[in-house]
């Protein structure tokens, strides 16, 4: 009977948003038919909140913010502009101010206009309320994955959003869904790694951490999302930010368009385009892209936006478009919705005015656009409801999000090294530690970019009540045992790789009288073009640093705080202990420090292969000629990749035994599903959790097939001695590739399915 009501209320829900969907149709097309083409244009349009800020100009504003009212009554009123996003000089507002500015914005949108059609405010907030005073910061994404544990990515999500709307701010520019398949790229910290199926999970989760589990967006603790950057963003060629990127359109469907299908297909509201170029074309230019696959063939219904001045770059920069009205006309004309302009509103809209009166743009173009901004502004209830108070919003940075953000963070710090087992360091009240490195006392490299400003650099006058690394090993250890001395420190001035060394002979003396040294090594906040790289390997400072140390005899647990693996191969083997803790937000350093201590049992795996060379950067999922190494002879190929830990590696202080994996056949058909059983067991007294990972390898293929892809993945707790048998479901069909002629094949042959030192061969017919 329950069963049956469970039904029964599934068709009456199914049946009243689709009876909800039509009158909201309705709604929009009798605005849209009263609507002017300024007007029209205008709601296509997204300004920088600077613009109509008071201030020297519209790129700079003063502070503390007020609006402009001259300003802002020449872009809301005469322009009609439709969307407003960011905030002044990178810096974080108070709830407070974002309500008063927010309400300000609305009321000359709603008050003053024929049509009364609410701004849509949009904001970068990529692992907590990146611009608010006193929100709840999580690790960032890359952190996340991490943990393989994608609750972790719903948390972060829905206290994101919450937070975000005691904002005022009902849009949000994330998740992330790029492949961060390169290490060089500034912004792989802003990814959930390098495989595609760990992008799908953890950007599921975090959708419908946003949007909510029934997807509706409407509930004023909820967000639209903006998913990003549609597609093929990072594999560029340099490494570096919004430069060409060359990738087959097998490729490109196979691995890189399939984690925002996945987010299309759970309702994902709005989607941000690709700054860089794919195989010569601008992304924003690419009529194929945008609408052939992203409208035609992924179904997508939502709001495709632009990314910053992306649109005048096809003039600028990328040579496509003879004048800025070109640039507009030809991405418009290729699906944009939105413009994120983000300055010059008037060159925008006064062109594509003319561009519709001139026949080079049709207005069912125009139509097809303003018809999706306003649904999305009405599934919003922004026509009702146009800023949310923070007065509504009681557990806005509140002690049970912060344990949210802390269970993250002690999940995905990982564990690389544990030479003899050094690891925990108890705590007996003689232990004699010395913090060192330039990330041993910084709450602005625990976070990285995105945190209180763009590129991180105001983190610290906003997080000071949060503790650094140092301060977290006093804490725990004793202020009298526990030392902090900088060895080498960054240069703030704007250039963030740069360094200074500061006194290492002061701290090699220090060191020979600890009984533990925590080197604190890694990168400076960065993201977009400042994170640009020419050299992957660690600061030389830094190296110096290490090697000084590790004279002294004494053990060296090395902290790598970074948003990009990267090479330390020269000192690896000088540290005991080495343990990754990315960039883990606000309280990272509480949760590394019980992880030295032994409070927490480590449970983090790469979300990434960490490589061991500069030019041996590959993902795990290589084609098997990559598998060579020519260092001992020309011809001298002895099979292995040159990582320095592999894609899923962390040690934990468990230990766990893989038995008896089980497959419900040896020969399948495609319609069949996989029935697979593992058991594990944790052969220490120490409780913990391991992560299983399920890898399939077509053995044979009519285009080479990868070593191996994750397929499934598990994380499970065992109590010391425990043991636990494990199931997974695979579709055959899921062992499909994309072949020449762009279409998913299942090829009869020979599979291999592993787990950890476990497989078996199976025969698809």
């Amino acid at each position: 009977m329950r069963i049956f009501f469970f039904f029964v209320f599934i068709i009456f829900s199914c049946s009243k948003k689709k009876e909800l969907s039509g009158e909201l149709d309705q709604k929009v097309q009798r605005i849209l038919s009263r609507m002017t083409l300024e007007e029209k244009v205008g709601q296509m349009t997204q300004i920088n909140l600077t613009v109509i800020a008071k201030g020297p100009n519209k790129w700079k504003s003063k502070f503390p913010l007020e609006i402009n009212l001259k300003r802002a009554k020449k872009a809301l009123i005469d322009y009609k502009i439709g969307s407003v996003l960011n905030t002044i000089n990178n810096t974080a507002l108070s709830p407070e101010v974002w309500y008063e500015t927010i309400s300000l914005i609305q009321k000359y949108a709603m008050d003053s206009t024929r049509l009364k059609i609410p701004v849509i405010y949009g904001i970068d907030a990529v692992h907590g309320t990146t611009y608010t005073d006193g929100a709840t910061m999580f690790p960032q994404q890359i952190t996340t994955a991490a943990s393989w544990n994608p609750e972790n990515a719903y948390n972060m999500a829905m206290v994101c959003a919450y937070e975000t709307r005691a904002s005022g701010i009902p849009w949000n520019f994330s998740p992330v869904l790029d492949l961060g398949t390169d290490p060089r790229f500034p912004r792989q910290f802003e990814t959930f790694g390098e495989d595609p199926y760990v992008v799908k999970e953890f950007g599921n989760a975090m959708i419908k951490g946003y949007q909510g589990l029934n997807n509706n967006v409407l509930d004023k603790y909820k967000v639209a999302t903006c998913v990003k950057h549609f597609v093929g963003y990072h594999p560029t060629i340099s490494g570096k930010d919004r430069t060409p990127a060359y990738i087959p359109d097998h490729v490109l469907k196979e691995y890189h368009i399939e984690p925002f299908r996945e987010a299309i297909n759970l309702g994902a509201k709005s989607i941000m385009i690709n700054s860089g170029l794919i195989n010569g074309k601008p992304v924003h230019a690419d009529y194929n892209l945008i609408t052939n696959v992203l409208r035609n063939e992924l179904g997508f219904e939502g709001v495709i936006l632009t990314d910053w001045e992306d649109i005048n770059n096809l003039h600028s920069r990328d040579k496509v478009a003879k004048s800025i009205k070109e640039a507009i006309k030809i991405a418009i004309n290729a699906g944009i919705d939105m413009s994120m302009v983000p300055y010059d509103y008037e060159v925008f809209c006064k062109n594509l005015i003319d561009l519709v009166n001139e026949g080079e743009v049709r207005m069912s173009r125009i139509n097809d656009a303003v018809e999706r901004i306003l649904k999305l502004k009405m599934e919003l209830d922004l026509f009702n409801v146009p800023i949310t108070n923070y007065q509504d919003y009681d557990n806005f940075g509140s002690k049970k999000y912060s344990k949210l953000a802390y269970n993250a963070a002690s999940e995905a710090i990982t564990l690389l090294k544990n030479k003899d087992d050094l690891l925990p360091i108890k705590i007996n009240n003689k232990t004699k530690i010395l913090i060192t490195g330039p990330n041993g006392n910084n709450m602005r490299t625990l976070n990285g970019a995105w945190t209180y400003s763009w590129q991180g650099e105001k983190t610290d006058q906003f997080a000071s009540n949060f503790n650094t690394i140092y301060e977290a090993f006093s804490n725990t250890y004793g202020e009298k045992y526990v030392k902090y001395l900088p060895g080498v420190s960054y240069i703030d001035d704007g250039q963030y790789f740069e360094m200074k060394e500061v006194d290492i002979n002061k701290v090699v003396l220090e060191a020979k009288n600890s009984d533990y040294v925590i080197l604190c090594l890694g990168e400076n906040t960065y993201t977009e073009k400042p994170g640009d790289l020419n050299d992957l390997t660690l600061h030389k400072l830094q190296l110096k640093l290490a090697k000084e140390i590790a004279k002294t005899g004494k053990p060296i647990v090395l902290i790598l705080n970074l948003g990009r693996p990267r090479l330390i191969t020269d000192i690896q083997p000088l540290m005991k202990s080495i343990i990754n803790i990315y960039l883990p937000g606000n309280f990272g350093a509480d949760a590394l420090v019980d992880i030295v201590s032994g409070k927490v049992n480590p449970s983090g795996k790469l979300p990434y292969s960490y490589p061991a060379f500069p030019n041996s950067l590959l993902t795990y999922y290589h084609k098997p000629s990559d598998v060579q190494n020519n260092n001992q002879g020309a011809y001298n190929y002895v099979g292995q990749v040159n990582n320095l830990y592999d894609f899923g590696y962390g040690l934990s202080y468990s230990e766990f035994k893989y038995s008896n994996m089980i497959l419900n056949k040896v020969e399948y058909s495609e319609s069949d599903t996989i029935l697979m059983t593992v058991n594990l067991k944790n052969i220490s007294e120490i409780p913990g959790y391991e992560t299983i990972q399920v890898y399939s390898s077509d053995l044979f293929a009519s285009i080479t097939p990868d070593v191996k892809r994750l397929r499934r993945f598990s994380k499970v707790y065992l109590k010391g001695g425990e043991e636990k048998i494990i199931n997974f479901t695979l579709p055959i069909n899921e062992l499909a590739f994309v072949n020449y002629n762009n279409e998913y094949v299942l090829e009869p042959g020979k599979f291999k399915i592993s787990i950890n030192n476990l497989s078996q061969e199976i025969t698809v017919k």
